[in-house]
C-alpha cells in the first residue's frame, strides 16, 4: 500500500507564459503555522463570552445547547458512514470521489473540534449566573448540510466545478486548440496565478483538509496533487499518479510515454505537471523514464485517500505530542521491561504530556485509515499504541493482539510481552476501581 504514517508527499506548481508549457512549483514560502480555526463563530472566543453582561441562562437555553451537542454527535456519525459508502469496495476504485471523500473526513473532524468547544462553552456558562447566550446556528437536517468554512459539501464540489469552467474560459480566451500541454498550461494559470494556490507549512494539521486549502488557497502538497487530479477530471482529462520516494508524482494518462518526457520550450510535460523534484538530482523522480515510467505502481483512488489519512495522522500525532518532542507511538515497546516498569511509566512523573484534543483527532484518522487497509500490521500497532497512550487499555490490547497475527514474527515477539504486560495493567485499573487497594499479581 502507498499510504503509511511516515509518508511526505511532494507536489510541485507552474509559472505562467500564455500557450507555453512550463514547470508547476509548490515550493512557495512556507508560511508560519495559522490559528486553528472554528467553524461556528459563536464559540470562538468563549471568555468574551462569559465576560458579557446579558440574562441568566435559562434551562430552556441550556436544554438547547444539549440538542446542539447531540447534533454534532449526529453529524460526526453521518460522516463517517457517508465516508465508508463513498471507499466501499463493492464499488469501483475510478467512481470513487476524493473531493468527497475528502470533505466527509472534514466535517467529522469539525464536527468532534465543534463539539469539545461547545462543551467547554458550556461548562464555562454554567459556573457563571449572569452571562450572555451566545446565537446557536440553523439546525440542520444531515451531514450534507453542515457549514464548512462558510459552504456546504456540495457547495465545496462546486467550487471545483467553477474552477474547470475557469480553466475552459481562459482555453476560449485564447482562441487556441485542446492540446495536451496547452490545457495543462491553462489550469495551472487559473490555479496558481488567478487562484493564488500555494504550498504551507506541512506542520499545521489545518493545512491538510480540503475544504480550508480552497477557502484560503494554502495547504500541503498532497491536497495541490488531488484538487489538480479533481480538475482535470472535470476537463476529461485523466491523470495518474505514483509515489517515488519521498515524491508523489502525477502526470496525464497517455498511450504513448515518450510525448510526456519531450522537452518543449525548455521543459517536459512531465516536469510542468511535477516541477522542480523530476529536475532535481537529489530525486528519485529525475531518474525515470518512458520506460521507467511504466513499472511504477500506479495509486487507485483509494491509495490517495490513504495518503491524505496517513498525513493527518502524522500532523495530529506532532502536535498533541508537541510538548514531548521526539516522542514515537513505538517507544513503550522497546523499553518497558516489566509490568511494574509499565504502569511507573503511565503513572509516574515521567508520563507523556499529550494533547487528548489532538490524539483523539490522530486516532479517528488511524480509524478511517483501517477501513481502507485493515491487515496493515504497523498502522494496526500505530493505531493500538495511540490507545494506550489515551489509556484505552482494553481497546489497545484488542487492537495490538490483532496486529500480532498479521505482523512478521519478530514483530510480534516484540509487541507480545507488552500486550501481556498492557493486560494486566488492564485488569489492575478494573480491580482498583471496584474499590479494591493493592497490585494485582498473576501466580
Amino acid at each position: 500500500m502507498l499510504a503509511n504514517s511516515s509518508l511526505s508527499c511532494t507536489a510541485t506548481t507552474m509559472s505562467a507564459v500564455p500557450c507555453a508549457p512550463r514547470a508547476c512549483r509548490y515550493d512557495h514560502e512556507r508560511l508560519g503555522m495559522p490559528r486553528r480555526r472554528t467553524l461556528f463563530p459563536w464559540i470562538r472566543n468563549v471568555t468574551a463570552i462569559v465576560s458579557a453582561s446579558a440574562s441568566t441562562v435559562s434551562p430552556n437555553q441550556m436544554t438547547r445547547g444539549s440538542t446542539h451537542l447531540k447534533m454534532y454527535q449526529e453529524v460526526a456519525k453521518s460522516a463517517r458512514q457517508k465516508f465508508t459508502q463513498e471507499i466501499s469496495f463493492q464499488s469501483k476504485d475510478k467512481d470513487i470521489s476524493l473531493a468527497r471523500a475528502l470533505l466527509y473526513i472534514a466535517a467529522e473532524d469539525e464536527a468532534f473540534i465543534s463539539f469539545n468547544q461547545e462543551v467547554d462553552a458550556r461548562s464555562l456558562l454554567k459556573e457563571r449566573k449572569n452571562v450572555s447566550v451566545p446565537p446557536h446556528p440553523q439546525d440542520w437536517d444531515n451531514v450534507e448540510q453542515m457549514p464548512l468554512s462558510g459552504k456546504t459539501i456540495t457547495g465545496w464540489i462546486g467550487e471545483l466545478d467553477m474552477i474547470a469552467k475557469e480553466v475552459e474560459a481562459e482555453l476560449v480566451s485564447r482562441e487556441i486548440g485542446c492540446h495536451l500541454a496547452e490545457v495543462l498550461d491553462a489550469i495551472n494559470l487559473v490555479l496558481f496565478e488567478f487562484k493564488g494556490f500555494k504550498r504551507s507549512s506541512v506542520t499545521d494539521s489545518m493545512c491538510s483538509y480540503l475544504h480550508t486549502f480552497l477557502s484560503t488557497g494554502s495547504g500541503n502538497a498532497i491536497l495541490l496533487s488531488i484538487v489538480y487530479i479533481e480538475v482535470c477530471k472535470r476537463l476529461g482529462i485523466t491523470i495518474v499518479g505514483s509515489r517515488v520516494g519521498e515524491d508523489f508524482l502525477i502526470w496525464p494518462q497517455t498511450g504513448n510515454p515518450e510525448e510526456l518526457f519531450r522537452v518543449t520550450e525548455g521543459h517536459s510535460m512531465f516536469a510542468i505537471v511535477n516541477g522542480k523534484c523530476v529536475e532535481d538530482p537529489r530525486s528519485r523522480a529525475s531518474d525515470l523514464t518512458s520506460g521507467s515510467l511504466l513499472g511504477l505502481e500506479i495509486a487507485t483512488n483509494r491509495d490517495i485517500v490513504g495518503i491524505a489519512l496517513a498525513n493527518l495522522i502524522r500532523l495530529h500525532w506532532k502536535r498533541a505530542s508537541r510538548l514531548t518532542r521526539g516522542l514515537m507511538l513505538t517507544s513503550p515497546l522497546r523499553h518497558v521491561q516489566t509490568t511494574k516498569e509499565l504502569v511507573s511509566s503511565i503513572h509516574g512523573s515521567n508520563v507523556p504530556l499529550l494533547r487528548p484534543q489532538d490524539l483523539r483527532l490522530a486516532i479517528m484518522a488511524s480509524e478511517r485509515l483501517l477501513i481502507l487497509q485493515p491487515h496493515n500490521w504497523s498502522l494496526r500497532r500505530d493505531h493500538g499504541m495511540m490507545l494506550y497512550y489515551k489509556r484505552e487499555y482494553g481497546k489497545a490490547v484488542q487492537e495490538l493482539s490483532i496486529c500480532m497475527a498479521f505482523a512478521p514474527e519478530e514483530e510480534a515477539q516484540v509487541l507480545e510481552p507488552f500486550v501481556e504486560k498492557l493486560h494486566l495493567l488492564r485488569l489492575e485499573s478494573s480491580w482498583k476501581s471496584l474499590g479494591h487497594s493493592g497490585q494485582l499479581t498473576v501466580t
